[in-house]
């Protein structure tokens, strides 16, 4: 390796140059990488919601409304006048409308009170028409803006493709907002732990080129998700930070005895291994998410899994070769440390160990049932509950009622199969009304007789169309159990069956989710713990490691059942593999210098030693990392966001506090079973009356 590090420091400037202008070339690809904020496009292609959307898109001139446009103040005439202007807003799909229901002519000509109410009033209610539009996937944005400047402010929009919309603009300071809060607060946090005013920076360019570059490779595929641009740069500068932090330190102690550039030569070897462990296990915590059917966790994960590898290569090749360049700056800008000695915070700490020890066993149980009772949000209507978009969807609410829709596909047999079924759906408590061609039309009509524009919106090739409209939420568990009850009515009746729109869509991302979650888990630890296993070449070791963090992770998700909350899925997800794979580093740390003080001290004081010497190091890692969920929190104005940016604050402090205070007690506890199970582990075990007091205690 010396070859290769001496290569890459002997054309210092060469390197900076490359990465400088890969930088550039990536920065300027960033606008180019499209971005997709509709959560339902991530679901399984074999899901029964994304099979009912394929098919009405393949068979039925009207797609699936995902907006709503009310106008108030209007005659019949001049809605449909209203219908054709919103027809030709680019981006528009199709717009269904009363007409659609009823034959044209019938309906400019016959009163509606004639008409049957229990179609009109989802339409047309107290003078105010409620049109259902498609608008094309990706177009949100011009689509939506077109329609605010059609129909003005006083009247209202609402639906997926306006939140989509409204989460858009939401997104687009997002990141630089959290990084106004972030970046102030870390150079603060890094001047206090180093010893130049310059390292810091050096640190923050470092990390700032990979992700840079990291983003404007992301042109490589054909989109992201909003999630993934919105935390994936904020995520990618907390974790990896360690990373430069951890090699100019040794740099710096190398600096005193060595000429710069043997200095980090020998800085890079002894920095390469512990920044592999720690990259590997931050990774594996990654690459569990790409084990998701729900395609954001392969989004969100391949992201980061190549965040963090362009932060290892630049961090590794990078910054020895700017640091290098900039030596004589950080020898003219060297201050002294501000931080205390933590020596005798490790025996303040051995002395309670015992008791925090019982404390974390005594929560473990009632948090990890807590955390495994924890509900969640599946849909997007928290993100837009202040905007105008959320103030719209209440207007609408208002005049035409709570209304969910939901859209039944079932074979096209016969007419009086589907009026039995459409009976039984109408039955159905959720329910308030069904619209179908034998309830809206009359199932003893020919449909030779009946208008080519009414009938196609019934009927296709293969599949004839129900429309139902509930009174539920778009989810929670009574949307979920009309979504079930309407399937398990279809059931009775035709042996394929397939149920579109929101609250179908949602259900089916909780089901798909509920397996992911199992899946992430089992393959985050499994991976973790392999990696545990070869780096301490134990069993008992990676146990106990793993089980603090678990823990820790178990203490910040039982939150939510404590409070009577539900949160998104999404904070969960990530989260879980997050906080295990990017904080395991700390007790990593910890025990690594443990067994190593072992060698040399009885246990409590090699518990004393470690603590002393490495609490800082966790602790300013800890604080970069809380910082960057807490600042997330703060500036969000997508509840996902934020709730993510708690949890990972609420939970990176969490597990520094298991690391630092019950992590010792463990392993003191278990420390003949470590030294005797760990391959030359070399542990001083003392007389006989030591071991004796040892157990008394």
């Amino acid at each position: 390796m010396d070859r290769i590090f001496n290569a890459f420091l002997k054309h210092k400037k060469s390197v900076f140059i490359f990465f400088v202008v890969a930088a550039v070339i990536c920065a300027s690809l960033v606008p180019f990488v499209s971005i997709n904020y509709n959560l339902a496009d991530y679901l399984p292609k074999d899901a029964q919601s994304t099979t009912a959307i394929r098919i009405m898109q393949e068979e039925f001139d009207t797609k699936i409304p995902n907006a709503n446009v009310m106008i108030d103040n209007i005659s019949v005439q001049e809605a449909l006048e209203y219908k054709e202007k919103i027809s030709s807003v680019e981006g528009v799909v199709s717009v269904i409308w009363l007409d659609d229901m009823i034959d044209r002519d019938i309906l400019t000509t016959t009163p509606l009170a004639f008409l049957d109410r229990s179609v009109v009033d989802h339409y047309y209610k107290d003078n105010s028409a409620l049109f259902r539009i498609t608008i094309k996937s990706g177009m949100e944005a011009v689509t939506v803006k077109a329609i605010y400047d059609l129909i003005g402010e006083k009247n209202a929009a609402s639906g997926n493709a306006v939140n989509a919309y409204t989460t858009q603009g939401l997104a687009v300071t997002e990141v630089l907002n959290a990084l106004a809060i972030l970046l102030p607060i870390i150079i603060v946090v890094l001047i206090l732990s180093t010893t130049s005013w310059i390292e810091p920076l050096l640190f923050l360019i470092a990390i700032g080129v990979a992700i840079i570059i990291n983003m404007g490779t992301n042109v490589i595929f054909n989109e992201i998700s909003f999630i993934t641009q919105t935390i994936s740069p904020i995520l990618q500068l907390a974790v990896s930070l360690d990373y430069a932090i951890f090699l100019l330190h040794s740099f710096n102690q190398y600096r005193n005895t060595h000429q710069p550039k043997e200095a980090m030569v020998i800085a890079m070897k002894r920095a390469l291994s512990t920044v592999a462990a720690s990259a590997a296990t931050t990774m594996i915590g990654f690459f569990a998410l790409i084990a998701m059917r729900f395609g954001i966790g392969s989004d969100l994960g391949l992201n980061l899994v190549k965040g963090i590898a362009f932060s290892f290569i630049s961090v590794m090749i990078f910054l020895p070769a700017f640091t290098l360049l900039c030596d004589k700056l950080i020898d003219k800008t060297k201050h002294r440390p501000f931080l205390p000695r933590f020596q005798k915070l490790g025996n303040g700490l051995m002395k309670i160990r015992i008791p925090l020890m019982i404390l974390a066993l005594i929560v473990v149980v009632p948090c990890f049932l807590a955390q495994s009772q924890s509900h969640f949000l599946y849909g997007m209507e928290s993100v837009t509950g202040t905007s105008r978009a959320g103030k719209d969807a209440d207007k609408i609410e208002q005049r035409f009622g709570k209304e969910n829709m939901l859209v039944l596909l079932v074979p096209k047999e016969n007419t009086g199969k589907e009026k039995e079924l459409c009976d039984d759906l109408s039955s159905l408590p959720p329910i308030t009304s069904t619209v179908s061609y034998v309830t809206a039309v009359d199932a003893n009509i020919p449909s030779p007789y009946i208008s080519e524009e009414i009938l196609k919106n019934f009927y296709s090739k293969n599949y004839a169309r129900i429309l139902m409209y509930t009174n539920t939420a778009a989810e929670g568990d009574d949307a979920f159990s009309a979504v079930q009850s309407v399937m398990d009515t279809a059931k009775e009746y035709y042996d394929s069956y397939f149920l579109a729109g929101e609250s179908a869509t949602l259900y089916d991302m909780k089901n798909v989710v509920s397996v992911d979650t199992m899946v992430v888990n089992l393959l985050a630890i499994i991976g973790i713990f392999i990696v545990l296993v070869v780096t301490f070449r134990s069993v008992v070791t990676p146990v106990l490691l793993v089980f603090v963090i678990e823990t820790a992770i178990w203490i910040n998700v039982s939150f939510a059942y404590f409070t009577d909350n539900a949160f998104s899925f999404v904070g969960y997800l990530i989260i879980s593999t997050v906080q295990l794979g990017a904080t395991v580093d700390y007790a990593i740390l910890l025990t690594n210098r443990y067994v190593t003080n072992r060698q040399e001290y009885d246990k409590k004081e090699a518990m004393k030693q470690t603590l002393g010497n490495n609490v800082e190091a966790i602790m300013i890692s800890a604080v970069i990392l809380a910082t960057a969920g807490f600042a997330l929190a703060l500036t969000s104005s997508n509840p996902i966001i934020s709730e993510l940016g708690t949890l990972l604050g609420r939970g990176t402090l969490l597990s520094f506090v298991m690391v630092v205070c019950v992590l010792p007690a463990f392993l003191i506890a278990f420390d003949t079973s470590i030294g005797k199970t760990t391959p030359n582990s070399q542990f001083q075990f003392v007389k006989e009356k030591t071991r004796k007091d040892s157990r008394l205690k």
